[in-house]
Parts: C-alpha cells; sequence; structure tokens
C-alpha cells in the first residue's frame, strides 16, 4: 500500500522525546501531521516543538504505565505510535510494565479512540524463547499490541545508531579511559545497524498508509558488521588508538554481576545485554524473501556507518572536535 501525505491529521507518539521518537517527529512533521508527543516529562522536551510550524508539535504528559494518561494522550488521534523501550531494567520502570503492559495499554486506547493506524516499535531478536529478558518482554509486547490492535504495523530494528545512541557514544567515551576495549564473547555477535532517521522516515511512512496491517518488518542498514568491526570502527571516527581484550560470555556476566549497585547509567553492560549479545542481530532470511525490510517502508538508500557516525564521535578524538581546523 503507498503512503499518503499527512492531511492535517494528528499523530500520538508515545516515547515522542526519546532516541527515536524524537526522529519519527522530526519525519512526521515534514509531512504536515498534526503530533502529540507523549512523554513523562513534557517540560523537557520542548526541543521537539521547533521540528514543526508553531502549534504544529505538542508535547503532552502521558506514561504507559497509567492508562488514564494514556487515553488521555490518544484522544481523537488518527495515528497511534508506541516508540517507548527500556535498555536496562530499573525501578518501576520494568521490562514487564514498559514493554508489555504498556504496549498493551497504548494499543487499546488507540482501539478504543478509534485510530486508524497503530505503529508498534519493537527490536530485532525479539523471542519468547531468548535468555535475554529484553527480548522476551518485546515479543510478549508484540503480542499483546496484535491482540489488542491486529491491523498494527510493527518495526523490528536492529542496533540502532545516530548522534544521541547508546552504542557509538558509549564505547568512544570507554575509550577515552581505557587503555582495552571488551571483545565479549570474541566481538564475533554480528549487527545490522540502522540509522535512527532511516527509522523515523518508516515510521512516518507507515503512518501515511504503508505497509501491510498486521505485519512485522525488520529494519537494518546496508552493512552486517561484528562486534569487534564495530569497535573498530569507533576507535577510527574517535582518533584513538586502543587495544582489545577477548571476554568469554560467562565472565562478562560475571564482570556485570559485580556492577549491579551501581545505576544502569554508569554501568558498562547489564546480565541480559550480555545475554543478548550471545545472538546475532541481523534482518532475517525470511523478512528479507518476504520484503518485510526497510526498502518496502519507503527507504530505498539507507544511510551507512561511515556517512553519519565519524560526524559525532569528533567530539571523542583526544585534541576535541574541530582539530583538524586548527591543523
Amino acid at each position: 500500500m503507498a503512503a499518503q501525505g499527512g492531511n492535517n491529521e494528528l499523530v500520538t507518539i508515545f516515547g515522542g522525546s526519546g532516541f527515536v521518537g524524537r526522529h519519527a517527529v522530526r519525519a512526521l512533521a515534514k509531512k504536515g501531521y498534526r503530533i502529540r508527543g507523549a512523554c513523562r516529562r513534557p517540560d523537557l522536551a520542548g526541543f521537539l516543538q521547533p521540528m514543526g510550524d508553531v502549534g504544529q508539535v505538542q508535547p503532552v504528559q502521558a506514561n504507559l504505565r497509567f492508562p488514564d494518561s494514556v487515553r488521555r494522550a490518544v484522544e481523537g488521534a488518527h495515528v497511534v505510535i508506541n516508540s517507548v523501550g527500556l535498555l536496562a531494567s530499573g525501578g518501576a520502570q520494568t521490562f514487564k510494565a514498559v514493554h508489555v503492559e504498556g504496549a498493551r495499554a497504548a494499543a487499546c486506547a488507540a482501539r478504543e479512540a478509534g485510530a486508524r493506524r497503530f505503529v508498534h516499535i519493537s527490536a530485532i531478536g525479539a523471542s519468547a524463547t531468548s535468555s535475554a529478558r529484553y527480548a522476551q518482554t518485546k515479543a510478549a509486547g508484540e503480542a499483546a499490541v496484535l491482540e489488542a490492535f491486529p491491523e498494527a504495523i510493527i518495526l523490528r530494528p536492529s542496533i540502532v545508531f545516530g548522534p544521541e545512541d547508546q552504542f557509538f557514544n558509549r564505547f568512544a567515551a570507554m575509550a577515552r579511559i581505557s587503555p582495552l576495549l571488551p571483545l565479549i564473547g570474541g566481538g564475533r555477535t554480528r549487527f545490522q545497524p540502522v540509522y535512527v532517521g532511516d527509522v523515523g522516515e518508516a515510521v512516518a511512512y507507515v503512518a501515511g498508509g504503508g505497509g501491510t496491517p498486521g505485519t512485522v518488518y525488520e529494519l537494518g542498514g546496508p552493512e552486517v558488521l561484528s562486534f569487534r568491526e564495530l569497535l573498530e570502527r569507533t576507535l577510527e571516527y574517535a582518533g584513538r588508538e586502543r587495544g582489545f581484550i577477548s571476554l568469554p560470555f560467562w565472565l562478562a556476566k560475571l564482570q556485570a554481576l559485580l556492577t549491579w549497585p551501581l545505576p544502569n547509567t554508569l554501568r558498562p553492560l547489564t546480565v541480559d545485554q550480555v545475554r543478548l549479545l550471545e545472538t546475532d542481530n541481523v534482518v532475517s532470511g525470511a523478512a528479507i524473501k518476504e520484503g518485510r525490510t526497510l526498502a518496502a517502508l519507503g527507504v530505498a538508500s539507507p544511510r551507512s556507518i561511515g556517512a553519519i557516525v565519524p560526524g559525532y564521535l569528533e567530539r571523542f578524538k583526544p585534541k576535541g572536535q574541530y582539530s583538524h581546523y586548527r591543523g
């Protein structure tokens, strides 16, 4: 189905101020939608408003753990998008509460409000049989969404990169202070990183009617790279020379356990994230064969790591950002 223009339709996007959400807001605004950026702290989401014309983008308060706030956020919406996700569970923000019950609440509210389309952003690797709680709850969330809103379209990106990402920035920061970077599981796990702006474009395409209802799409970029190759790219773009130390999965899990008392923002990796690294994170052969990829969602030429990442890792260079201009 071909995507249509915004036509001033109202879109509610949960997690609109998040990493993926803000890029989806920008893509939607360009297509003329009116947008509610639903988030827990709308007072901190004022940066969304300049992405559209005056009054086009409005941050509103909503928390997926509180169904009443979810219902208020979707009133009158033609399209509802859920881009909320957790990398680590903590406090009341647990994987089950957000990935499963929160996704269910958003889909149910969208159905009750008469929304015509529902877009749910999940992740490649979502599986009920995974050893990682993250992947288990992502799969359960997909099932909950399709039960409440059978016509929903689910997008499963691989690792997402962009200026605010939690991968390249994290390891570039680590390279500032550590002489060695960890090759977890020998660094052999494969990824297919996808640019956050391309994910945003795919979301906007589906919001306009593109895609097949009830279908799961897998989103990957133009390159499949191992964990080691990603770290090598990180060092190259950050202008750092560092060695590697190979960590078997069991040792990486032990180290993650030892950092358990620290806040998630200070922990290099959690045990659950190490478990995720035990499985390749790439677009499946079935998705490619059946046409359930970015190309089917209006993104024929996804952007590469080399075209995007060097620009925002320059700040990690030993002599600072823009040092090459000074000679």
